[in-house]
């Protein structure tokens, strides 16, 4: 298992993490870190552990904000997919009405040519 110092709000963590892993840790570190730093500028030092509570809760809203926007997505794709597959149906009916006319209609030439 591997171990990344980190750091937020100008103190350093040590966080363990799987191998491997220690890049994807240190950006959302950094992240957190930015988070932070943005609130700090705006409220003041509100004291570290309300400011830490204060971008948990903000990324809590962004995480909460991205499922819900993947929902709806999904929603959409699951509706989008709905209507092309009646549209599929709907077509290949038509494509088959068509054909079978067609298929008509070269009947009735071959039976004209025939007898003629």
């Amino acid at each position: 298992m591997a171990q990344v110092e980190v750091t937020v709000n100008g103190r350093a963590y040590v966080v363990a993490c799987e191998d491997g892993e220690e890049t994807h840790l240190e950006e959302l570190a950094e992240y957190l870190n930015g988070q932070v730093k943005e609130l700090a500028e705006s409220l003041g030092q509100v004291g570290e552990a309300r400011l830490i509570l204060m971008a948990g809760l903000l990324l809590a809203d962004e995480l909460f904000d991205a499922v819900a926007r993947i929902k709806t997505l999904q929603s959409e794709v699951e509706a989008a997919g709905q209507a092309g597959k009646k549209a599929l149906s709907e077509a290949g009916a038509q494509a088959a009405g068509d054909m079978g006319a067609l298929a008509k209609r070269i009947d009735e030439v071959a039976q004209r040519l025939q007898s003629a």
